[in-house]
């Protein structure tokens, strides 16, 4: 019985180590939300999953310490249902992030994003003129585009060195023309009209007003999307390992919790110890 009260222990202990990198993923989410993905509600599940984990640990550890049945019970339940909520959640992020990914440009070493490349309901949120506003203000304050630029000898950097950068898809997206319309290259956030314009919708929307830029474009919306599928699935890898070892704890923890109602009901458990409760002296 020592034993297994010691192994529930340790593995509560252990899922509650497991609740940190969960709880971190949440948070570097939510910074990215301030900062670079301006999505500020995809984080909030991971990190209430990541606190709930780190408090039913606790749980299981005191009830197996002083050998509580009610909080071993409450323990295995939450922990069932926080597996499966963490599952839902990572099938979810897998789900509304599947489609879309960058096209490659023709001498140029950065990808351009097209907002028809992507669908579903993350799609309609981001694209939706309500929720855009605040993301528009979101990556304007965080000055993604006037951090691009690069001063070399007192001068910007020249259009072959700029074409050679791997720009991030805000970047990409946001700061700059696409690449069809056609602009010249000035700096990294202006650019003077060429011979003809494209017919993307967004060559007219480009503006070089620094507070303009290509917010309003179609390809500023799709490379939010790119850049927070690239999170996403970041994120993603490190909560299926973690669900993995979840499982592995879970089904150990109810043997051992199982073992531990065994001996506490004095119920016989193998040959032996029923020989021992009620010796017989004739054998068959």
């Amino acid at each position: 019985m020592r034993n297994s009260n010691h192994v529930i222990g340790l593995l509560n202990f252990l899922t509650f180590l497991l609740s940190i990198p969960i709880l971190g993923g949440g948070i570097w989410l939510s910074t990215r939300a301030n900062t670079t993905d301006c999505l500020r509600f995809l984080q909030w599940p991971i990190i209430i999953i990541g606190v709930a984990i780190m408090v039913i640990s606790l749980a299981g550890f005191a009830g197996a310490c002083y050998r509580n049945t009610f909080l071993m019970y409450v323990y295995l339940w939450a922990m069932f249902l926080i597996i499966v909520a963490l599952l839902g959640f990572i099938i979810f992020a897998y789900v509304v992030t599947d489609k879309g990914s960058g096209r490659t440009v023709p001498n140029r070493a950065f990808s351009e994003y097209r907002l028809e490349d992507y669908s579903g309901w993350l799609k309609d949120r981001v694209a939706s003129d309500s929720y855009w506003g605040k993301i528009r203000s979101c990556i304007r304050d965080s000055k993604v585009c006037s951090k691009m630029a690069t001063v070399i000898g007192g001068v910007p950097e020249s259009a072959e060195s700029f074409y050679l950068r791997k720009l991030n898809p805000i970047q990409s997206g946001c700061c700059k023309p696409p690449t069809e319309c056609g602009y010249v290259y000035m700096n990294e956030t202006y650019w003077t009209t060429g011979v003809g314009v494209g017919t993307n919708t967004d060559c007219s929307r480009w503006n070089n007003d620094q507070q303009q830029l290509c917010y309003d474009c179609s390809s500023c919306k799709a490379g939010v999307l790119a850049s927070v599928k690239k999170s996403w699935r970041k994120v993603s890898i490190i909560n299926i390992i973690i669900l993995i070892i979840l499982l592995i704890v879970y089904v150990v923890a109810c043997v051992a919790f199982r073992h531990n109602r065994r001996i506490d009901n004095d119920e016989p458990y193998g040959e032996t110890r029923m020989e021992k409760a009620q010796p017989s002296r004739i054998h068959f």
